[in-house]
């Protein structure tokens, strides 16, 4: 467990284009608590554009409010569908950049790393994931979300607080835009291309 006895808020991040989860933690010493935790809902939204828009905007004002000393973000999972990995990166983009903008130290970890660190086994459910949270954080039922994006946002936390103090071996860290471009070259070369959008009327919710 952590040694660290410095208070510190970590900012966990569970990206998405329809529902994206955030949840934090107040850590002091090796002890953990639950903060806050919540989505950022998108489903109204229809304009790919305006969802990136607003996730910039709620997730820069979740960092102006708690204040979070690092935050830990949970990687796009690789699976066969090329749009939707698109879509999810470039959301994971957003809230990564919203952090960098505020001097955040980001920690990026996979899925599976962070299943394996809240439950033991890297295949576990959403259900699993949000119930061992709940017994470890003591959380009461009523302050269970509706939405499981915000307990895996909260469980990509607990799998910081977890690695404090340790070598953190299949974890990518981010100290700054400078670092986040050197270590995405590649991500970030496609990104400054231009984008070819069609014309059509934009509904705002």
């Amino acid at each position: 467990m952590p040694t660290n006895k410095a208070e510190k808020i970590i900012l966990g991040i569970d990206p998405g284009t329809n529902v994206m989860g955030y949840g934090l933690l107040r850590v002091v010493g090796n002890k953990a608590k639950m903060e806050a935790m919540g989505v950022i809902d998108l489903r109204k939204m229809t304009d790919p554009y305006l969802r990136l828009g607003y996730i910039s905007e709620r997730v820069t004002s979740i960092i102006e409010s708690y204040l979070p000393d690092e935050m830990a973000i949970e990687a796009p999972f690789f699976g066969k569908n090329v749009q939707s990995m698109l879509k999810l990166g470039r959301a994971q983009g957003v809230a990564i950049a919203a952090a960098i903008r505020h001097d955040v130290p980001i920690h990026e970890y996979a899925p599976l790393k962070i299943k394996m660190a809240i439950t033991g086994q890297g295949q576990a459910s959403k259900e699993q994931v949000a119930g061992m949270l709940q017994r470890m954080l003591h959380l009461d039922e009523k302050d269970m979300p509706d939405f499981m994006d915000a307990t895996d946002a909260l469980a990509a936390a607990y799998c910081h607080f977890l690695q404090m103090g340790r070598p953190e071996t299949g974890a990518r860290h981010y100290n700054g835009w400078k670092d986040f471009v050197v270590k995405n070259k590649q991500v970030v070369s496609k990104a400054s291309q231009p984008m070819v959008k069609t014309t059509r009327t934009h509904k705002i919710p």
